[in-house]
């Protein structure tokens, strides 16, 4: 049986969106290196934030 690990141990992303830090989810095992949003939301909101960054 394998050791669960804690929350504190898990790694950790900002998210470009919301600025929120999300941490790793079993879900995203296979593919934590391209994960850049902590939700769906986030993800459609892409690009709302990025034109509100750069004043267009």
């Amino acid at each position: 049986m394998a050791r669960t690990r804690s929350k504190s141990d898990l790694p950790s992303k900002l998210c470009p969106v919301c600025q929120r830090p999300f941490t790793w989810r079993k879900k995203w095992e296979d593919c934590w290196d391209e994960v850049k949003y902590c939700s769906e939301r986030c993800r459609r909101r892409r690009n709302t934030a990025n034109s509100e960054k750069h004043g267009d």
